[in-house]
């Protein structure tokens, strides 16, 4: 279940709640027992799961240009890891 950031609209309190996305709870303040109201973050952000990086490393070698780089560099290397 995600965890939402809930600020109390009477004295200002925050606090996290978890529960369902679908959910749409009336959250009282902890502190007061006011009504508090949900407020939007950035959440987490994106994340990769299993591995993961040599997946990527394989695509970016397929797929470059002669313009990209297939390593990272700033610039392209002499004999490139995708003409091989």
């Amino acid at each position: 279940m995600p965890t939402y950031e809930y600020k109390c609209e009477h004295c200002g309190y925050l606090f996290e709640v978890r529960h369902s996305m679908t959910e749409n709870p009336g959250i009282l303040c902890p502190e007061c027992k006011s009504e508090a109201k949900r407020i939007i973050t950035g959440g987490s952000g994106f994340i990769l799961k299993g591995s993961s990086t040599s997946s990527m490393k394989d695509n970016l070698t397929t797929k470059c240009g002669k313009d990209q780089t297939c390593c990272g560099n700033a610039s392209p290397c002499e004999i490139r890891p995708c003409e091989r």
